[in-house]
């Protein structure tokens, strides 16, 4: 039996040889060693992790505010009937320089007192493989999407509605840089699912961030208003995507859950969105 596990063992550290390198990796790795060379920690935990999400926040919003100009995406969209207009775009951006100044700012600085706390290394070659790290965000996006469902489900409650989530909900049709657009209590409240995954996982900071470009990837794409037919993100088994968030803001109630469909398909809470699916099906054929 021990034999067995050894030549197990064995085989398996094999099988990661034959796994290949991220072809990005050298110019990734001068541009690192050359960050960590040149700048404190608390210079990139700050400084560096600010700048990773908000040029990560507003780069992978562009595409959803262009295509509203450009006629041929206009048959991606999923409200057709609700254009984006420069008021409410308007809107959106003064309360979310808001949250993100004066809210996630803060929080996101002091992800320097984090790391002195708890370790968390800086340097390339204590990076883990890249093959770990999208293994550590999917984990971290069961986490996030599971405590999103349930407090998001709270918040709809017609007791509080009005005061916190109704804010999110203004608007009915979404696009790109509503993701971040809410009430301060629910930036902090639903702010803590991205937390959880953190805390229970963080061994690096190519983690912090890579977690951090990933969760705005996902609810910004959801957020976006389209449905595109090649979509990288539609890879992730049971993942929503824009049209089954895009249909919570249009009917306020069902489709609770941030990334995945599971807890909603468990609580049946995605029943309206099967109903409505299967009329526009309908519809079509008509």
């Amino acid at each position: 039996m021990a034999e067995e596990g050894i030549i197990g063992t064995m085989r398996l550290s094999e099988f990661w040889e034959y796994v290949p390198e991220n072809p990005l990796k050298p110019p990734v790795e001068m541009a690192w060693n050359y960050m960590t060379d040149n700048y404190t920690r608390f210079q990139i935990a700050t400084v560096g992790s600010v700048m990773v999400h908000m040029l990560s926040y507003y780069l992978i919003s562009l595409p959803s505010i262009i295509a509203q100009f450009l006629p041929f995406m206009q048959r991606f969209k999923i409200q057709k009937d609700k254009p984006e207009t420069a008021e409410g775009q308007w809107k959106c951006i003064k309360l979310l320089l808001f949250s993100q100044l004066c809210i996630q700012l803060p929080l996101i600085c002091g992800t320097y007192v984090y790391c002195e706390v708890l370790s968390i290394p800086f340097e390339w070659d204590k990076m883990p493989a890249w093959y770990v790290l999208l293994a550590q965000f999917y984990g971290c996006l069961v986490i996030e999407d599971t405590w999103h469902y349930f407090l998001h489900r709270a918040l709809h409650d017609k007791r509080i509605y009005k005061y916190i989530h109704k804010v999110h909900h203004n608007f009915q049709a979404p696009f790109g840089m509503v993701a971040e657009y809410a009430h301060p209590a629910e930036t902090m409240i639903l702010g803590l699912g991205t937390m959880w995954g953190i805390l229970l996982m963080a061994n690096h900071l190519a983690f912090l961030w890579g977690w951090m470009f990933v969760r705005l990837l996902e609810t910004i794409d959801v957020h976006s208003g389209y449905d595109l037919p090649i979509n990288p993100l539609h890879l992730l088994p049971f993942y929503g995507g824009a049209r089954f968030h895009d249909f919570h803001h249009m009917n306020f109630n069902g489709n609770y859950s941030s990334t995945f469909t599971w807890w909603d398909k468990i609580f049946g809470t995605d029943r309206q969105y099967k109903e409505y699916m299967e009329k526009e099906k309908g519809n079509k054929k008509d």
